[in-house]
């Protein structure tokens, strides 16, 4: 019996999806044991980092659709990782905070997705890393 080769293998979209879904497939592992979605982790991130995002660019930021960010952040409040709060300057918009179990959770979390980075810094050498990190920025 001859294997055939993947003939998606020859375009670079099926090897970005590739890698990604690999990827993703490692960090959801090492998350689920902290019970703690990919998005989830994204959105904290982006809180953490303390600029104060509209819920549209909080989206645009952690990767998310509107109506999958509103249906986690609705999550992530219930489970008291982040709170709502009105903007003092347009009562019309909302910012979300990390309450301060958010905050630990999150630190937790970056531990994981550290350790999982660094395992994955480790199939290439330094000046490859680098160069893959500067490419796949060039192309988001």
């Amino acid at each position: 019996m001859t294997t055939e080769l993947n003939p998606l293998g020859n375009h670079l979209s099926y090897a970005l999806a590739a890698a990604h879904r690999a990827v993703t497939q490692l960090l959801t592992v090492r998350l689920k044991k902290q019970g703690i979605q990919i998005e989830a982790w994204r959105i904290m991130e982006c809180l953490d980092a303390g600029t104060k995002l509209s819920m549209g660019e909080l989206a645009k930021q952690a990767l998310l659709n509107p109506p999958a960010l509103s249906k986690l952040v609705d999550r992530m409040v219930s489970n008291g990782l982040v709170h709502r709060q009105i903007a003092t300057a347009d009562q019309r918009q909302i910012n979300l905070l990390l309450t301060n179990l958010g905050r630990r959770r999150m630190l937790q979390v970056r531990q994981d997705v550290e350790e999982e980075d660094r395992a994955l810094a480790e199939q290439f050498d330094t000046k490859d890393g680098a160069l893959l990190m500067q490419l796949l920025s060039q192309i988001s």
